[in-house]
C-alpha cells in the first residue's frame, strides 16, 4: 500500500510585491525611507515585518520599516516575545493593547 503525504506551506513570501525584484529593496540607510512605499499595499506586510523582528534582522526595507525604525520598536518593546503572534496571528494583539490600557496601581512608579 503506498500513502502520499502533502506537504501544505504558509509561506508569504510567494504573495511580496517585492518578489522577484532585485536586492534594491535592501539600499544603503539613505534610501531605505523611498524603498518601503511598496510595502504600504502588500498583502504580507505584517508576516514580513513579523519575520524581520522575531529574527532580528538588520538590514533592508521589512514590512514597510527601515533598520533603524526597527531597532527602535525593539528597544521599546523588549515585552514582546513573538512578534508573529501579534501582527500575524493577532493573538497577542488584544492582550498587549489591554495591559496598555490597564490603570496602573496606586505608588506603581509610571515611565
Amino acid at each position: 500500500m503506498h500513502t502520499m503525504t502533502t506537504v501544505v506551506t504558509d509561506d508569504w513570501t510567494l504573495q511580496a510585491k517585492c518578489r522577484g525584484l532585485r536586492d534594491d529593496l535592501f539600499p544603503e540607510p539613505a534610501d531605505q525611507k523611498r524603498v518601503r512605499t511598496m510595502c504600504y499595499s502588500c498583502p504580507v506586510r505584517n508576516h514580513c515585518l513579523a519575520e524581520a523582528l522575531d529574527n532580528r534582522i538588520e538590514w533592508g526595507v521589512w514590512g514597510g520599516m527601515t533598520e533603524r525604525e526597527r531597532r527602535q520598536l525593539l528597544r521599546q518593546r523588549t515585552d514582546v516575545t513573538s512578534w508573529t503572534s501579534i501582527l500575524v496571528n493577532r493573538s497577542g494583539l488584544q492582550a498587549m493593547l489591554d495591559s496598555r490600557s490597564m490603570p496602573q496601581k496606586a505608588g506603581a512608579s509610571q515611565r
